[in-house]
């Protein structure tokens, strides 16, 4: 059986057809918004996770070279420490708790223990805890814990 369209005068009310699908679209939404609210907030944490991990690359990468430049170890652990801080702050990146350490090699004889002529490096790490708990998505952790290392060579025929 073909059903043909109904048309009314104007003004006149048109009765519904069975089987319409008033209504639904309401219905789909109710039902997708919680999956795309979830969906938006994964694509902000994976973002929030991206940037961090390449500001934390970043300031390990400048505290490796500011300690590399430094004249002592002493000096170098604070310059190091310094530039990854001022880097971190710098990337608006609030790391709780943050941890920078500057490995001068002072134990392993390695860089600034080696001889004058000897190649040596300075290498950085940088561990930063992102925080996602604003984001209320289940099954996602509250926090995640990013480290970047970094290695710098020393200047060769630097005294040390």
């Amino acid at each position: 059986m073909i059903r043909r369209p109904v048309i009314g005068r104007p003004g006149q009310r048109v009765p519904a057809r069975e089987g319409s699908d008033a209504g639904s679209a309401a219905l789909e939404l109710i039902v997708l918004a919680p999956l795309l609210l979830a969906l938006i907030a994964l694509v902000i944490a994976a973002g929030r996770v991206s940037i961090a991990k390449g500001s934390v690359a970043a300031a390990a990468r400048d505290a490796a070279r500011q300690a590399s430049i430094a004249l002592n170890p002493y000096a170098a652990q604070q310059a190091g420490e310094a530039s990854a801080r001022a880097a971190l702050q710098a990337d608006g990146l609030a790391c709780v708790p943050e941890q920078v350490t500057i490995d001068t090699g002072e134990q392993e004889g390695t860089g600034f223990a080696v001889q004058a002529g000897t190649p040596a490096t300075v290498s950085a790490t940088v561990s930063c805890t992102v925080s996602l708990s604003d984001l209320t998505v289940p099954g996602l952790p509250g926090s995640h814990t990013i480290t970047a290392t970094f290695s710098s060579p020393l200047d060769v025929y630097r005294q040390r």
